[in-house]
Formats: structure tokens, C-alpha cells, sequence
């Protein structure tokens, strides 16, 4: 039976957290309740709630809720250290001023990461999960500092975060010949990159997302004890989503086969899709790509 049309609505919430405000999107159905589904939807590492506007305009009869993570977006003044479980008791924060008690929680890239310890630090808020390529450990060489480490997890992308531009204009063309979206540009995506730049205090334009906030929340992904302590208490049904592609477009990408075998060997509770055809941005970013997000996620939503 389809689904009767619903009338999205977006509005834009601004949320007291420990050393600043959260800033965040929600889309929902005119009308919405506390009793309207909810998905809260985190974004990846040097991203903003925008990764989501694609899978929220397919998901029109639920509520979608979209932070910009401290550090990124219109949340990158918020003062204070970062880390997984900062991010998660953001969210916390987040869900109580939307008025909402417990939600299905997609994480995309580090926002997997982010909703695997939502799970743990906070289980009742949390029906099922959904990792888009990101969640689970990373192959990663150990003996790295956390600029090494960095490098080693994103490639030319940490690298941006220090670069300027003159302009919006110059800031649109670096990302036009990106290898991520050769073929794959859209207009929607000026917007997304639109909102990334922010004026530098040294003179320019930057990327919103700081370099020292990425640094450190790459490295609690990848050492320390916060994410295995959380992968270790998960009892949530998981579904994890891998893409073959890269945040380069390259392959492998940030799940090589044979480590993904091992990692899924050692976590058997959890579902995994597979899906050929996107990169690390595209499998969100895209038409296409949202469809398959926005099918794997009503199919969650149908089991609550």
C-alpha cells in the first residue's frame, strides 16, 4: 500500500550544551506529534546536518533531527573539548529540547562512531541503529600520533581544513573537481559546500569544521577505550552499510574486505549491507544513494 503525501516542514533548533549551542535542523510531517517517528540522523567528521537533506526529502511522514556536531556547521563555536562521548551527551540534550524520548539514530563516517556510544551512554534513548559506513573499528596503523593518525584515517581532507579561499566562487570549484564527485555534481551540493565556509579570522575563507576538534575526535575513533567499550555492551539491532569507495573515490575504501571480515567476525549480532556503486560521500550525498539509506531506514522503522 503507498504511503499517504505528507507536507514537510524544516525548522532550525538552537540547543544549550556545555560550552555553547547546538545548532540543528528537523524535518517533519505538518503536524508532527511526540508520537511521530523520529530518526536522528549524525553527520560525519568535517561535515554538517546538510548530509542529511537528501535522505530527509525522502522521508516525508517521519521526523528527521540533524545536528551540526560541536566543532562543524553553524555548532563550530562551541567552546570545549570534543570526543565521542561529548558528542553523544549532546544528543541527549538535543533529543530532550525536541521533545522527543527515543529514536531510531543513523550515523554516517564519524557519526557512526557518535551513535555507537549514544547506544551505550544513553541505551533508552535509542530503538535501533543504523552505521553508514562508519561505527566499527577502523584498519588503522597503531604507534601514530593524532596528526599522524589523521592523515592516515582521511587522506587530503584533513589537509583542507587548513587551506583558504578567497571566495564562495573558489570554495565551490576546489569541490567541483573533487575526485568524490566526478560525474556525480547536483545542485544541491552548492548549498552543502555553501554552508562549510566560513570567514577565517587570518583573512579568507575556511572550511567550518576546526582542524585541532577533527583531530581529537579522529583519534578517540581510533584509540582509547570508548568505542570498544560501547561496541562490547551492544544489544541494539545494528545495521551497518559499506560502500567500496572512499572519501577519494579510491578502493578499498574505509573498509578493506579482509578487515571488515574480521571485524563483523567479531561483532556476529550486527546485520551488514553491502552496496556497490557510491563512495564514502556519495552513499548519502546523491539521489541514488539517499534511496538506499531511506530504504534500509523505513525497513528499521517498520520493526519498531
Amino acid at each position: 500500500m503507498d504511503r499517504p503525501m505528507s507536507v514537510q516542514t524544516h525548522r532550525t533548533v538552537d540547543v544549550a550544551v556545555p560550552g555553547g549551542s547546538l545548532h540543528a535542523a528537523v524535518w517533519e510531517p505538518a503536524g508532527a506529534t511526540a508520537e511521530t517517528p523520529t530518526i536522528l540522523a549524525v553527520h560525519g567528521v568535517t561535515s554538517s546536518h546538510l548530509a542529511w537533506a537528501w535522505v530527509a526529502q525522502r522521508l516525508a511522514d517521519v521526523r528527521v533531527i540533524a545536528p551540526d556536531l560541536r566543532g562543524r556547521g553553524r555548532s563550530n563555536d562551541v567552546a570545549g573539548p570534543a570526543g565521542l562521548a561529548v558528542h553523544a551527551d549532546d544528543l541527549e540534550l538535543l533529543l530532550d529540547a525536541v521533545g522527543v524520548s527515543r529514536a531510531i539514530v543513523a550515523g554516517h563516517s564519524m557519526g557512526g562512531f557518535v551513535s555507537v556510544v549514544f547506544a551505550h551512554r544513553h541505551p533508552e534513548r535509542v530503538s535501533r541503529l543504523v552505521l553508514v559506513d562508519g561505527g566499527l573499528p577502523l584498519a588503522v596503523p597503531t604507534g601514530m600520533d593524532p596528526d599522524e593518525t589523521m592523515t592516515a584515517v582521511l587522506g587530503p581532507t584533513a589537509a583542507r581544513l587548513s587551506m583558504r579561499f578567497d571566495d564562495e566562487a573558489a570554495y565551490l570549484a576546489f569541490w567541483r573537481e573533487h575526485p568524490a564527485f566526478a560525474g556525480a555534481w547536483e545542485p544541491r551540493l552548492d548549498d552543502y559546500f555553501a554552508y562549510d565556509l566560513v570567514q577565517a579570522a587570518d583573512g579568507g575563507h575556511r572550511p567550518a569544521t576546526g582542524y585541532a576538534v577533527t583531530r581529537d575526535d579522529t583519534a578517540d575513533m581510533t584509540t582509547g577505550t570508548t568505542l570498544p567499550d560501547a561496541l562490547r555492551s551492544l544489544s541494539h539491532p545494528t545495521t551497518l552499510v559499506t560502500v567500496p569507495r572512499g572519501l577519494q573515490n579510491e578502493e578499498p575504501g574505509l573498509y578493506p574486505a579482509a578487515h571488515l571480515d574480521a571485524v563483523l567476525r567479531a561483532h556476529p549480532g550486527i546485520d551488514h549491507r553491502r552496496v556497490d556503486g557510491f563512495n564514502h560521500y556519495t552513499i548519502v550525498m546523491s539521489h541514488e544513494g539517499a534511496d538506499v539509506v531511506a530504504r534500509i531506514l523505513r525497513s528499521h522503522l517498520a520493526l519498531v
